[in-house]
């Protein structure tokens, strides 16, 4: 169950009709597309980082400990 105000929800109902789709198939086919974009979004923000910086090598240390040392006390 998705909940769209009354003005969005008949603006997402003509779109699917004008191209000849469902409401559910057209808002289904919404969500690809965003997830896809964002996926190809942050492939190529990770590829930019790499090329700013090299391969990552690993952090160098533990980790745990790390996390432990720097840990707010509670």
């Amino acid at each position: 169950m998705v909940s769209l105000p009354d003005d969005l929800l008949r603006a997402v109902d003509m779109e699917a009709g004008r191209r000849g789709t469902t409401r559910s198939g057209y808002l289904r086919e919404l969500a690809e597309q965003t997830l896809r974009g964002r996926s190809a979004h942050r492939a190529k923000r990770m590829a930019e980082i790499d090329a700013m910086a090299g391969p990552v090598k690993g952090h160098g240390g533990s980790v745990a400990a790390l996390v432990k040392v720097n840990r707010p006390e509670p």
